[in-house]
């Protein structure tokens, strides 16, 4: 995607390499478990408002409709979420149906519908897998914390991307 070229994260460090590296990386990965375009297009780009875990943007959240218009709307809206999470007060309870998910830009909490909730843990996975495929000291330290949060995610996650979990934070790498 020109758009990220653009905008320097081919030259923005990051476990594995650089950011361009790492976002491709993700939209394979969830290209490989069957994810539909949307997610697949959101792998791509869900670091372009910066993460909870990696704080550096590509945009500021003023340009989403910039962004809604080369990806669509649907991909920017899992875009904006991912990247909105407030993990620490999130995590505990996305897992439940009604499980509040704060918004770190806003500190407003809100209740996803099922749909985003699955896009949600489909694309933490892949990112997350992504880095403990790429960093033996991150699956190290990590892995086993990682583990216990995609066990509780199991039912949002597909079956590749929860064997893909088993296979690679329980001790494997493939």
């Amino acid at each position: 995607m020109v758009l990220l070229r653009e905008l320097g994260a081919a030259d923005i460090a990051h476990p594995g390499g650089t950011l361009v590296a790492h976002l491709q990386r993700v939209q394979g990965q969830l290209a490989a478990w069957g994810a539909r375009p949307a997610l697949q297009a959101a792998g791509l780009c869900h670091a372009f408002y910066g993460t909870d875990g990696f704080p550096t943007a590509l945009l500021p959240l003023d340009s989403r409709a910039e962004l809604a218009e080369v990806i669509g709307a649907e991909a920017e809206a899992i875009v904006y979420l991912y990247a909105s999470c407030d993990r620490k007060a999130t995590y505990p309870t996305l897992a439940d149906a009604d499980g509040a998910f704060r918004n770190r830009f806003t500190g407003r909490l809100h209740t996803p519908e099922p749909q985003l909730r699955r896009d949600f843990a489909e694309l933490s996975a892949a990112n997350e897998l992504d880095l403990a495929r790429v960093d033996s000291a991150f699956r190290e330290e990590r892995g086993a914390e990682l583990l216990v949060l995609f066990t509780r995610f199991r039912h949002l996650l597909s079956r590749p991307a929860w064997s893909d979990c088993r296979t690679v934070l329980a001790g494997g790498v493939r």
